[in-house]
């Protein structure tokens, strides 16, 4: 079958047409869509962009990027993601729900919509302690409704039912329930002397922590910035600028408590420290003050005189270094001691690798502190934050190990040096040697003393002067134009809606049909002529056409004559076979009526019921005739002319009918029999023109077996009860020319008001 490309063409014309009939939809869809468009307005909040940028302060570089090669692994914007991590944690998000009151929505009813009031103009408000939110699941309603006279109507609902439903009480008024006590109180914005509705939604912290994160966005500026940019779009701008600015305040809080707890604990450890230096120092100027009594030795003036400049410098440096061993070995103590794991370093060692080691291990114990509060130990992100704790751990102690060695190195070779410069002295007295000794071991712990206490004030310094981590680039601020559409757009979207709408509809109904509904769809479905088209009639007969008739119906059948004549451009074409897909398309009445309007002419003609199957015939003619079509092909006893009978209209003379008889047990074989071809070669010779209403051809294999004796075909289609798929089972027909001369009737259009058509049931 060739490809039919002009099925697929879009009738532009025939479409206005009918969206112009059905003006109406388009009226009812665009009214409520504006409708709807209107209602959203008023509930929709259009949302505005809340930004705020924070710079993060390093204080120290990240030692990761020292220590073994592993900067390359972690990447070096790995301090401010873990900063990020902490100003988008669970637990400062739920800090700031509970601070400014995020676990509560208020609404209050205008007519019949809700609007939600902004922060903190609420007319009522509910009430309890923190403990009770910090452990409330579900979400609790209370609908509130104020008389002008005071007296409130209190209903309380859970998550599954009623809670509380109590009547004309005075405000404030506490309920006890199963999860708490909460109090419903007025507030100062309570406009006083008029009736409030109010509706408030309170959640747990938790809860509304979570919400809030999905809110609230963090990203780095650029990979290699420190800057951290808060975003937040919520319809009321100036509550969100308070959130962020309250975010970034609990973040800096967060910061500076967690140096004022690093600063406490090397405090500590150096107060612990100095008090056993003191004691130390303290014996070793004892035992220098004996040892001279003992020794008898008073003055060491002396000792002066065997020191030279290279002595002087050897015994400073090794000094140092023996102070520096001391620190570090009493670090080594602190980080060794299993008690410590997750307790704070002190950082009293003068060495950058260690210190910035011992800095960033000290940051992710606060900040596990902190995990803590909210999650148990065995949860995934503390499991993950102890492993790189052990990690961080165990890059202390390897870079401390380290500086011990090398620092020991140091104190050997220093040593060496001293003992060589020393013997060259051999004529210094043994008493003064030992003095020197002791007075050199004083002078060690000496200068640890004096490293402690430098420190001590240092670490004051620090806890007196704890700067916030994240300064301020840019205070929180509202961007000039709001996000999402505005109430105009969402009117000419509603509108837009309203008229798309209606094609849609219509287009679908069809799909969903399946039918076709007017001749232009047929004719862009099939090549296949129209030989005319019918409109229906109210009249209720079944021959409409008669010599005296003028009505519509009749012209119509007329000029579907005329163009049947031009068909039959043979002398010898006489037969015309009609045929439809099914039943009720109205293929028996135009075969009735098209064979009265040839008769009209004068002619002989005859109507010949071939539908043996499910004859009609008689039934619309009103014929009871024993004697019909079958029998006649059934039996030799059957003449002709006892089959052949007059029309019901005396007007039509030259008008005969055969109809089908009773339904036979074979009808195909029947029709198939060379008895058939003998009948219509007399019939032939008999009529001028012969008309046979056959079967269905979408239902029975008749149609096809009696072309062999048609001159042409025609198929009876109607709107709105012939489907597509029928009419495209017309143009295969067409196109194999599987029946001669086919050409197509579209009975059941409507009325054209015009030509005075009226309507009918056929």
């Amino acid at each position: 079958m060739a490809k039919r490309n002009h099925s697929d063409i879009i009738n532009i014309r025939g479409a206005l047409k009918l969206y112009w009939s059905k003006w109406y939809l388009f009226v009812i869809s665009v009214g409520c869509c504006l409708v709807l468009g209107f209602l959203f307005c008023r509930m929709y909040k259009q949302k505005f962009g809340v930004r705020a940028n924070v710079l993060i302060v390093q204080e120290e570089s990240n030692p990761m990027m020292t220590i073994g090669g592993l900067g390359e692994l972690f990447g070096s914007s790995g301090y401010v993601d873990d900063e990020i991590f902490v100003i988008t944690s669970h637990s400062l998000y739920r800090d700031v729900v509970r601070d400014l009151g995020l676990n509560k929505t208020h609404y209050v009813r205008t007519g019949f919509l809700k609007s939600e009031l902004t922060y903190p103009n609420y007319p009522i408000d509910v009430y309890a302690a923190a403990g009770i939110i910090d452990t409330l699941k579900s979400t609790l309603t209370f609908k509130v409704k104020v008389d002008k006279d005071g007296l409130a109507d209190v209903k309380i609902k859970g998550k599954y039912g009623k809670i509380e439903d109590v009547k004309d009480i005075k405000l404030p008024h506490t309920f006890k329930t199963n999860f708490g006590e909460f109090t419903v109180d007025r507030t100062e914005f309570y406009p006083k002397g008029e009736a409030v509705t109010s509706t408030i939604l309170v959640t747990g912290y938790h809860s509304a922590a979570e919400d809030l994160a999905l809110d609230i966005t963090s990203e780095i500026a650029n990979k290699k910035s420190n800057v951290i940019e808060l975003s937040y779009d919520t319809p009321n701008a100036v509550m969100g600028e308070m959130i962020l600015q309250d975010v970034i305040d609990k973040y800096n809080i967060r910061g500076i408590n967690e140096k004022n707890l690093q600063g406490q604990k090397t405090a500590e450890f150096i107060d612990e420290r100095l008090a056993l230096l003191g004691a130390d120092l303290s014996d070793a100027e004892g035992n220098i003050q004996q040892f001279k009594e003992n020794q008898g030795i008073v003055d060491v003036r002396a000792e002066a005189a065997y020191q030279t400049n290279k002595r002087g410098n050897l015994e400073a440096q090794l000094l140092a270094q023996e102070t520096q061993l001391e620190v570090l070995r009493m670090t080594l103590e602190f980080v060794d001691n299993p008690e410590n794991r997750y307790q704070v370093v002190p950082t009293i060692v003068d060495n950058e690798a260690a210190a910035s080691v011992i800095n960033a291990y000290n940051s992710m114990i606060a900040e596990r502190q902190n995990m803590l509060h909210t999650v148990k130990e065995d949860n995934q992100v503390i499991i993950r934050m102890n492993n790189r704790l052990d990690t961080y751990r165990t890059n202390i102690i390897s870079t401390v190990n380290q500086n011990i060695s090398r620092t020991r190195i140091a104190i050997n070779d220093l040593r060496k040096q001293l003992g060589q410069t020393t013997g060259r002295l051999s004529s210094v007295p043994g008493q003064e040697r030992t003095t020197i000794d002791m007075n050199r071991q004083l002078q060690v712990k000496q200068q640890l003393y004096l490293f402690l206490r430098q420190r001590q004030e240092e670490n004051a310094m620090l806890l007196a002067n704890a700067v916030p981590k994240g300064q301020l680039v840019d205070e929180p601020y509202t961007l000039k134009k709001p996000i999402g559409m505005g109430k105009m757009s969402i009117m000419i979207i509603a509108l837009l809606f309203g008229l798309v709408l209606p094609p849609v509809y219509l287009y679908l109904m069809k799909l969903l049909r399946g039918k076709v509904e007017t001749r232009k769809e047929i004719e862009q479905r099939t090549s296949a002529p129209i030989l005319g088209e019918m409109c229906i009639d109210n009249t209720g007969k079944a021959m409409v056409v008669s010599p005296t008739d003028t009505s519509s119906t009749s012209e119509l059948f007329r000029l579907m004559r005329a163009n049947l004549l031009f068909i039959f451009n043979d002398a010898n074409d006489k037969v015309v076979l009609l045929t439809s897909s099914k039943s009720g398309e109205g293929k028996t009445f135009i075969s009735i009526n098209l064979a009265a309007s040839l008769a009209l002419l004068g002619k002989k003609v005859l109507l010949v019921g071939m539908d043996i199957r499910l004859p009609r015939l008689s039934e619309y003619l009103g014929i009871n005739n024993r004697y019909g079509l079958t029998q006649y092909l059934s039996s030799s006893d059957v003449s002709l002319d006892s089959i052949i009978v007059k029309g019901p209209e005396n007007d039509l003379p030259t008008l005969d009918i055969i109809l089908a008889g009773p339904v036979p047990p074979n009808p195909a074989e029947l029709l198939a029999s060379p008895k058939v071809d003998e009948l219509f070669r007399t019939l032939r010779g008999m009529y001028d023109y012969i008309v046979v209403d056959s079967a269905p051809v979408g239902m029975v294999s008749d149609t096809f077996t009696l072309n062999r004796i048609c001159d042409a075909t025609v198929y009876v289609t109607r709107v709105n009860v012939t489907s597509t798929s029928d009419v495209d089972f017309i143009e295969e027909i067409h196109e194999e020319k599987r029946l001669k001369k086919l050409s197509v009737v579209v009975n059941g259009v409507k009325t054209k008001k015009s030509y005075g058509y009226h309507s009918s049931k056929h």
